[in-house]
């Protein structure tokens, strides 16, 4: 998120925290999407972490992409920590690693994501090679420790950084050593918000294998085919995971209201302060029971900020976000928002996917999320393979996005964007299962390869 929200309007009433919600609904002629992308900077040299400071640094680089683009900066106790878009909605952020993070603006088709994608690495590689800045597209730094790598000057981050070991064995590798791809998609109504939100968490375990490829930690295979997956399976589950009760009768917006009262806050933003509220609920505070801010009630700016700290495989707010899939190399990119806009923008496709998921227990949604990770396409549900299930679920989606028809000034529509998905299927692969095939074959047990090959 490139920008804590600004709205000192007090809240009164739990309805008001729930109308913020129900604004997010559109006529489906309105639909837009949203895709973000994190990469990871890396000296050309070495191959090192790039620290926010120094003429080299990624101060440097932001205060370059200020002067290339014209955006208005985003100022923290004197500090550049991101950039954002006053006419188109885009903006460029910092994660707490130094991690790279473009959110895009809202757009009416995959076409116009691959060309602002595009454009994005055109200017950032203007900028960021004179400075020796490299970027890295996987979904987790693969040779670095956590100590090797800096911290970005945001108080938010100073304030997780504290809490996260309290609540989770991964919170820290999270934090600095993982990059994703998302994408955020609108919904119509409470209903059409329930159906997509149930149909995108069942099936967030085919995205995960499909762009699973951070197999490497530290120089050496860790076992898993996404372990940026499975660092989240132990980084604060209060704020994570598949959220079962989604899927239970009276399920809409006062139900997620009631569960983002109840996540544990990490800060109240108050002018240019973070003030540290973790630990204690929303819940809390929306009564006036903070300690940190006795008597003191939240405003929207406070809503909206909290739920941005909140991490499910599929998040909620005024649109869905997509979150289960490692970031990745710049060709694969616009395939997620490919995928998930052929799955649920269209009646058709998100009939037949919730066909394909709606008979599956909380248990076996759970069990499937927990082992994809380690196990990729060779995970089960029932008695069958997630292989089967994401090569039917690429089936749908290029099936809603002929039917949704957005042609490019060459008369191609969006399905063209699926195509690295459809090369993984046919491989029968995960893109990890090809790292590690070249790390133990022409990469000779070195993960510094991958430094070239999956750079931006």
């Amino acid at each position: 998120m490139a920008r804590d929200q600004i709205d000192m309007t007090p809240l009164q009433s739990r309805d008001e925290l729930v109308a913020w919600f129900e604004a997010g609904c559109k006529d489906p002629s309105e639909f837009r999407m949203g895709t973000e992308h994190e990469k990871t900077p890396f000296t050309l040299e070495g191959h090192r972490p790039v620290p926010y400071e120094g003429a080299r640094g990624i101060g440097a680089l932001l205060e370059g992409m200020k002067l290339l683009l014209g955006w208005e900066p985003i100022m923290e106790k004197g500090n550049i920590i991101g950039l954002y878009d006053v006419t188109g909605g885009g903006a460029i952020s910092l994660e707490p690693g130094g991690q790279f993070e473009l959110s895009g603006a809202p757009v009416e088709n995959v076409h116009q994501t691959q060309s602002e994608l595009m454009a994005h690495l055109a200017q950032v590689r203007e900028i960021a090679t004179p400075l020796g800045i490299g970027f890295l597209g996987l979904g987790m730094t693969p040779s670095w420790s956590r100590a090797d790598i800096p911290v970005m000057p945001k108080g938010r981050y100073k304030i997780m950084t504290n809490y996260m070991p309290k609540v989770g064995q991964y919170g820290l590798d999270m934090m600095y050593r993982t990059c994703t791809v998302q994408t955020n998609l609108d919904f119509s109504s409470e209903a059409d918000m329930v159906k997509k939100l149930r149909v995108s968490l069942a099936l967030q375990p085919v995205a995960t294998a499909l762009f699973a490829n951070s197999p490497f930690t530290e120089g050496k295979p860790n076992g898993f085919l996404s372990f940026r997956s499975e660092i989240w399976r132990d980084t604060d589950n209060a704020r994570a995971g598949m959220m079962p009760w989604a899927f239970e009768d009276g399920m809409g917006f006062e139900r997620y209201v009631d569960y983002a009262l109840d996540v544990p806050m990490y800060f109240v933003k108050r002018d240019e302060d973070y003030i540290d509220v973790s630990g204690s609920s929303f819940r809390a505070f929306f009564d006036g029971r903070n300690n940190n801010l006795p008597g003191e009630r939240p405003t929207l700016s406070d809503w909206a900020n909290h739920l941005s700290t909140i991490f499910p495989e599929v998040r909620l707010k005024r649109y869905l976000e997509m979150r289960g899939s490692d970031g990745g190399p710049w060709g694969r990119l616009p395939a997620l928002s490919a995928f998930w806009a052929g799955l649920l923008y269209d009646d058709v496709s998100l009939d037949a996917a919730w066909d394909l998921v709606k008979h599956w227990s909380a248990h076996e949604r759970q069990a499937l999320r927990d082992d994809v990770p380690r196990f990729g396409f060779k995970s089960r549900i029932k008695d069958r393979y997630l292989f089967e299930i994401a090569k039917e679920s690429l089936v749908l989606a290029h099936a809603g996005l002929r039917r949704r028809g957005r042609i490019d000034q060459l008369g191609r529509d969006e399905t063209r964007y699926l195509e690295p998905l459809d090369r993984i299927i046919d491989s029968g692969r995960t893109p990890a299962e090809d790292m590690l095939e070249k790390f133990n074959g022409p990469w000779n047990g070195s993960v510094e390869p991958a430094y070239a090959e999956y750079a931006f």
